[in-house]
């Protein structure tokens, strides 16, 4: 049995929250997309996920995260950006 972490790249100020790294680890070709991008576009999905109010939008950008990663999106569309920067 494989008990290795895979490695999960952090962002320029935020970690990996617990629910994203679950859904980023689900897939090696999304992992693999995430680790490829800079630590600023990082730092934007991670901002963009856990800059919300209700549980629910959070599910919904945890789950955006794997499908426009996987559609080649490199930093989350129409979000003005990271304000911890």
């Amino acid at each position: 049995m494989n008990s290795q972490i895979p490695h999960v790249a952090t962002g320029v100020v935020h970690d990996v929250p617990d629910d994203l790294r679950e859904a980023l680890t689900a897939d090696q070709t999304i992992l693999d997309t995430w680790n490829g991008l800079t630590p600023l576009a990082r730092n934007e999905w991670i901002c963009w996920t856990i800059s919300v109010k209700k549980e629910s939008t959070r599910a919904n950008h945890v789950q955006r995260v794997r499908t426009e990663l996987a559609e080649g999106k490199r930093r989350p569309c129409c979000w003005p950006g990271c304000p911890h920067r």
